[in-house]
């Protein structure tokens, strides 16, 4: 090893996080990074059953044009955006437990996520979806029953419309 490498306890020693960074340390910012915000597990089984019962949808899409904002599963003809929320990031009632480290910004942080998922429910209720929320907890059978069954109701009243027009 060259006399001027550092070790990497020493490295880890001398880390500072950047400014107005959320990271407690080196480790927990890897960590952090790592976690995925889309095609994660709970997601990847929903999306698999629905389509399993011969529904095609859109993943991780916009579900309106002008809102920022993507749900995990979108079918557009009926109107009917899916979101599957993970536990710590939306504040689960059964399961989110408050940080213990930079716990200000941490549950800041979810607090403004949970207002987000309000104001999106609302913003795609008014133009007309159906919105449907799960915990990343719940089955995925009960999920997968449930959105079907919305997404053939939305579906048979399309199409009962469009006959009698």
């Amino acid at each position: 090893m060259s006399e001027n490498a550092e070790t990497p306890a020493a490295a880890h020693a001398d880390w500072r996080p950047p400014p107005g960074s959320w990271a407690s340390s080196a480790a927990r910012r890897r960590n952090m990074q790592a976690i995925r915000n889309r095609d994660t597990k709970p997601e990847w089984l929903i999306r698999r059953l629905v389509h399993a019962q011969g529904l095609r949808y859109r993943v991780a899409a916009k579900p309106l044009p002008g809102l920022r904002r993507t749900a995990d599963l979108v079918f557009r003809p009926a109107k009917v955006a899916v979101f599957i929320d993970g536990c710590y990031w939306h504040g689960c009632p059964e399961h989110y437990v408050p940080p213990r480290t930079n716990s200000g910004y941490w549950s800041d942080k979810v607090a403004r996520n949970m207002a987000r998922d309000r104001d999106t429910d609302q913003r795609l209720t008014e133009a007309g979806w159906i919105v449907l929320r799960f915990w990343e907890h719940e089955p995925s059978e009960a999920c997968a029953a449930r959105i079907a069954a919305e997404v053939e109701s939305r579906r048979s009243s399309l199409h009962s419309k469009q006959r009698d027009s």
